[in-house]
Formats: C-alpha cells, sequence, structure tokens
C-alpha cells in the first residue's frame, strides 16, 4: 500500500467519523463544526483525485462563507433543543426505512453498476490544466446552463432579502430623511378664532337679608 492509499484511507475515515457526528451531535454548533472538518475531508479526497478545481472551490465556497455563515446563524438564534428532540422516536422507524434504502441503492450502483463499466486509461498531456478545461466546458458547450442557474440564484437571493427586509407594524422608528426635511408650518397650525365673552355670574340671594 502506497502513501496515496494510506491518506485516502485516513481522509475517508476521518470524514465518515466528522459525517456521523454531524447527525448525532447534540449542540448545534459542535454539528456545523464537525460538518466543517467533512468537508475539509472531502476537498482533501478530491485533491488526491487530482480534482484540484472541486477541492479548492470547496475549501474556499463552503468552508470560506457558507459554513461560517451558518455557524453565525447558529450561534445568534435561540434553538430550543429539546422543543426539536420531541418525537425523534416516532419518526425513526420510518427515517431508519429510507436509509436503509438509500444505502442499498448506493451499495448497488458502488458495487454492481461500477464494475460493469469498461475503464479505458485516457492519456492526458502533462501540460493541460484542469482548471482550464473545466472553464472551457462550461462557458462554451453548458453556456446557457451555467446562465439559467444564475439567474436562478439571483432570483433567491433577491427573494431572501425582501423576506428579510419586512418592516415591523408595531416598529417606532423615524425615517431621518423626514426629520431632516421637516418644516416648522407642517408641524404648528395656527387655527383663527373668534373671542368668547365671559358668561354672566348668577346672583346669589343673600341668606342675612332673608333672616331680616
Amino acid at each position: 500500500m502506497d502513501f496515496t492509499t494510506g491518506f485516502f484511507y485516513l481522509f475517508a475515515a476521518v470524514l465518515l467519523f466528522a459525517a456521523f457526528r454531524v447527525v448525532t451531535s447534540r449542540n448545534a454548533v459542535h454539528a456545523v463544526l464537525y460538518l466543517m472538518l467533512s468537508f475539509s475531508q472531502a476537498a482533501a479526497l478530491w485533491l488526491l483525485l487530482k480534482a484540484e478545481f472541486l477541492g479548492i472551490t470547496l475549501v474556499l465556497v463552503y468552508l470560506g462563507a457558507v459554513m461560517v455563515l451558518f455557524l453565525f446563524v447558529v450561534m445568534m438564534l435561540d434553538i430550543n433543543i429539546e422543543s426539536l428532540r420531541r418525537g425523534f422516536w416516532h419518526h425513526f422507524p420510518l427515517a431508519a426505512i429510507l436509509g436503509a434504502v438509500v444505502a442499498g441503492e448506493l451499495i448497488a450502483v458502488l458495487w454492481v453498476g461500477f464494475p460493469s463499466i469498461a475503464t479505458t486509461a485516457a492519456t492526458v498531456p502533462a501540460n493541460v490544466s484542469n482548471t482550464g478545461e473545466l472553464g472551457k466546458l462550461l462557458y462554451s458547450a453548458y453556456l446557457y446552463p451555467i446562465q439559467v442557474a444564475g439567474f436562478i440564484l439571483l432570483v433567491a437571493m433577491v427573494a431572501a432579502i425582501a423576506l428579510t427586509l419586512r418592516r415591523r407594524k408595531d416598529s417606532k422608528a423615524i425615517n431621518p430623511g423626514d426629520q431632516v426635511h421637516v418644516r416648522a408650518r407642517d408641524r404648528l397650525v395656527i387655527v383663527p378664532m373668534a373671542a368668547a365673552k365671559p358668561a354672566p355670574v348668577a346672583a346669589t340671594p343673600n341668606t342675612e337679608e332673608g333672616k331680616a
């Protein structure tokens, strides 16, 4: 067994352990950290397969942006773990059945489908760049699917921003622009009114004179 095979088994074992801990971890922050570890091991496997573009993309996009965003969101949210665990054993049989079906499909594809495919050794020149060839393929043969995927992501981003920027009805925030452009005559209105005469005072009889 050479060094490449040894590193493959090492990265694969750490990846399986990290993926298992993502599902079984009690703390949401720990689950996100284990997910970041699993992505890093998957990137290492891509590098071993000489697909450096996919490995670096996995590190930059997922570890550098998406997972850090997930980590900040999980740390800022007040998640009640106890309420999420309710009903776990109630749905466990169905989840176990679905997991077994997915595992069976993966085993059938990996162990039955792949050996039947005839493998041919492709001769690739030494000076060929995987990143350059992938870029040429994406922006030539798959140009329209790339544009459609970018448009879908743009619509999703705009929708997420629109849902986030909803104004609360109970908010008492004041627009600074309205305060700057305020005018005195708009705040105070003087209404002319006629002077009112005081009401006459009713005469009260003198009780002493009445006694006299």
